[in-house]
């Protein structure tokens, strides 16, 4: 088949603090098996580390990749800076901590085209290079660690609430609007929710699986899945009925165990039950996991509650007061 009978693809990517990651990622896009991938574009944010030195070195490696310049560092706002740039007929949404199969677009493109959807997305292999990451890609791969979202795990292919990352229709992309650029997180699950009011489909597929290497440390995780909470949050707000089950656990959860704290002190020893029984199924579960050493089965100990403590407390007390950014795009 001629390059110019495949429809032209844009890769789209917001980009800060991925020194480590950034060009095991579009080394993995410039190594797509799909033949017409029209454009690259970074749109880099003010990052603390070297990341602007990497990009810049991956864009000497291809002459589609752009760099687009994004003072506010918000990936809502890199994203539609970067699709703005963008002449494809689909957007890949691409993640800096991420790396595709060679084949990913491939698929992505023939699913698009033989459902109709709007978005087509998959699988969220959570992987690690330290004993740490590997600790936390087990939890993320845990429905004790994350809920039972389909993208987490597999499951049938078909329509469903969202996937991981996603590739997307240009023109719907543009008729909708784009990313809700006031959210810091949760934007590509907001952008479902309107693709689905729209009467549009967000599909899913097990054929397309991404690894993702999670945050390092204790911190950098805590900190992530704070941000989940709270912005999940404010579109939990915005779109009461499309609220999940899985999404209420963590606040209630955290609500049970400090209420019951304070009883415990105030009232009766009684009261610290719930606690007892949540330490010890993060025990049980740790030790239920395969192929563990001693080491990850400690680091589940202290990654299970970090994670739903985090994004619950974010949910319950999270602020999450911003305004959109505007401003010049620049390019280099």
């Amino acid at each position: 088949m001629p390059e110019s009978s495949y429809p032209e693809v844009s890769v789209i990517l917001p980009v800060l603090n991925a020194e480590k990651t950034l060009e095991e990622t579009v080394d993995s896009i410039l190594a797509q098996t799909y033949k017409n991938i029209k454009e690259i574009n970074l749109a880099l944010g003010p990052s603390s580390d070297q990341t602007t030195s990497v990009a810049l070195r991956c864009q000497a490696k291809d002459q589609r990749i752009r760099i687009i310049k994004n003072p506010s560092g918000s990936t809502a706002t890199s994203l539609n800076m970067a699709a703005a740039l963008a002449s494809g007929k689909f957007l890949a949404r691409v993640d800096a901590h991420c790396k595709l199969p060679k084949d990913y677009i491939s698929i992505a493109v023939a699913k698009i085209l033989e459902t109709g959807a709007t978005n087509v997305g998959g699988i969220q292999q959570a992987v690690g290079k330290t004993e740490f990451q590997r600790s936390v890609a087990t939890a993320m791969t845990s429905r004790f660690g994350i809920g039972n979202s389909k993208f987490h795990y597999g499951g049938d292919e078909g329509p469903t609430d969202t996937v991981f990352l996603g590739f997307y229709d240009a023109q719907k992309f543009d008729e909708l609007g784009g990313f809700d650029e006031t959210l810091i997180r949760n934007q590509d699950y907001e952008l479902n929710i309107r693709i689905r009011k729209s009467n549009g489909m967000v599909w899913f597929t097990p054929e397309l699986k991404v690894s993702y290497y999670p945050r390092s440390s204790l911190k950098e995780l805590s900190k992530q899945y704070f941000q989940y909470g709270k912005w999940k949050r404010k579109v939990v707000f915005k779109n009461p009925k499309y609220v999940k089950l899985r999404q209420l656990v963590p606040p209630l959860s955290v609500l049970i165990l400090v209420s019951g704290t304070f009883a415990g002190i105030l009232v009766s020893p009684l009261f610290f039950l719930p606690h007892l029984i949540y330490f010890f199924s993060i025990a049980f579960i740790a030790k239920l996991q395969p192929g563990l050493n001693s080491k990850r089965r400690i680091y589940l100990l202290a990654i299970f509650p970090i994670m739903h403590m985090s994004w619950g407390v974010g949910f319950l007390i999270g602020r999450t007061t911003m305004k959109k950014l505007s401003g010049s795009t620049t390019i280099f």
